[in-house]
Order: structure tokens, then sequence, then C-alpha cells
């Protein structure tokens, strides 16, 4: 029986944000904050929870400030307790990726040729076993954690490929990858095929894959033979499909609500939920509407 431990998450961090210009022309979109948390602090906390090894960032030259955030600063953190600020020191210290129980490795990916190429990148320096690729800018929040329920269900779903799933709108199939659906068992959803970004009029289904994915790793030497796809990247969803008749694809419904952080909509209302939930910002918020589940691209 194969190793169905998840040990790596490749995180895939080189994209240049241009949905939120101009804010992201000098500050990496995975460093904006959710009021005041950034998006990559979210995604390492999940990854953390569901017990993974091994990270790997997958980057881009012009992001250097994604690894000062990620790694630890002692003379920061000795510098704020000479200030008399010894709780936010612990806070960094806490919050910093910490080398004796995860392995960090940052590979370089020089152009933006797609999701699929940025995953390739992380093949030599994965450990045994399926992989986590987890998109920081798809921000999850509630629930269990997202990657923690995956990795969960994973070992008895019967298939390779499984990737986070979730209703959408027919008219926003144009905006995912959508699962050709076969059948449901619970959260489970099988599926023949995933089709990047259809016609909402030729879409398979609804159900659409998010920014969370456990691949065996016979997904490597798919993108390895694989050209490029939808929009002339090296489209992930591709590969996955290229693995149906041989490892299988279901999809995940996760329990939590998921935010297109990517987005200036999206990252508005992720902010605004977390601050509902948050009394201190009641007087701020005062009668705001509800954040419903699903934000629309934009």
């Amino acid at each position: 029986m194969k190793n169905q431990i998840v040990r790596t998450a490749i995180f895939p961090v080189a994209g240049l944000g241009t949905r939120l210009l101009p804010a992201t022309k000098a500050t990496p979109k995975e460093l904006l904050p959710v009021i005041d948390k950034p998006l990559i602090q979210f995604a390492i906390d999940e990854v953390r929870a569901a017990g993974i090894e091994r990270v790997i960032f997958v980057t881009h030259a012009s992001k250097t400030a994604l690894s000062r955030y990620l790694m630890d600063d002692a003379r920061l953190r000795e510098r704020l307790i000479r200030q008399g600020k010894p709780g936010l020191a612990e806070v960094l210290r806490d919050t910093a990726l910490d080398l004796h129980d995860t392995d960090v490795i940052f590979v370089t990916q020089h152009d933006p040729d797609g999701l699929g190429d940025a995953v390739l990148r992380a093949r030599d320096y994965v450990l045994d076993g399926p992989v986590a690729v987890v998109l920081p800018d798809d921000l999850i929040l509630d629930g269990a954690g997202c990657l923690s329920e995956m990795t969960a269900a994973y070992p008895g779903c019967g298939c390779g490929h499984l990737v986070a799933t979730m209703q959408v709108p027919k008219a926003q199939t144009d905006k995912y990858g959508i699962l050709s659906v076969t059948r449901q068992d619970g959260r489970i959803v099988y599926a023949r095929s995933v089709v990047e970004k259809p016609d909402p009029e030729k879409a398979p289904s609804q159900m659409a894959a998010v920014g969370r994915y456990i691949l065996d790793p016979a997904i490597f030497d798919a993108l390895a033979r694989q050209g490029p796809g939808k929009d002339g990247e090296v489209q992930l969803t591709d590969a996955i499909t290229s693995g149906a008749p041989t490892v299988g694809i279901a999809g995940f419904r996760f329990s939590g609500r998921r935010f297109d952080c990517g987005s200036k909509r999206g990252l508005l209302a992720a902010t605004l939920f977390r601050a509902r939930a948050d009394p201190a910002y009641a007087d701020i918020i005062g009668e705001a509407a509800p954040v419903t589940n699903f934000i629309p691209v934009g």
C-alpha cells in the first residue's frame, strides 16, 4: 500500500498580484493583512495544524520580503524586549517558521508560466508520499482547518488527487477549474475530470476547485509531459485530469468559509468577516450587511 501521509506542502507564491495593484507593486499579495494577520500566516497556521513536515515556497526574485517575514528575526525580537514589549516579541517568535520542527525550502520561478509550472519546480524537494498545494490568497476561515480536514479524509477517499471543492453560481464557472462530477458520497465528490475555466453554458457542473490540493506524486510526471493549456500557461487542472484513469480524482467539500483574497472584494470581505467576529471592532462595523460564504471574483 502506498504511503498516504501528507508530509510536504507546496506554496506557489511567485505571482505578481495584478488584481490588487497598486497595493502589490512593492508588497507581495501574500503579505497583505486581514486586519492584523497577513494572508501567508493563515496558510502557514493551517499547514502546521495539518502536521506538515516540509514547506516549499515557489517564489519570484522580486519577492524577498516573503522570506524575511517567514523566518525568525532574533535581532528584532531582542530589540522589542529591550523596549519593554516582550509580548510582541513572543508573537513574532510564534508566527515565524521554526526550523527545528519544519523544513523550509525556497525555489525560484523566474517567469509566470502557470500554477502547474510552479508545482513542477518543487519536484526535487518533496518528501515521500502525496503532496499538498496551498494557495494563500484563497483564505479559508472557520471550520476545523481545510487542510486538516482533507488530510484526514484522503486515505479513505480512494483517489490519488483530492481537491478542495465548493459550489459556485453558474455564471462564475469561467473563473475556476470545474469538476465533471460522477457521484457524491458525503463530503467526497468524485469526478472524471477538471475543466479549466469553462464557459458557463458548457460547464460540466457548478463544483469548483479552490486553493487546496492533495496530489499523488504522479502529478510531477504528468506536469513534465504537459504543454501550455488555457491562457498559454501550464495548468495544474490539466495534469490532474490526465491522472483520472490511473489515480482518480475527487473533490472535498470543506466546512470553512472561502474568500478570494487575490481580489479587492474578497480581501475586503475577509477583513469585514474577521472584524464582525471581534467585539473590539463592534463600534466600527455597526450594522454592516453579513458576509456570505461565496465571495465573487473581481
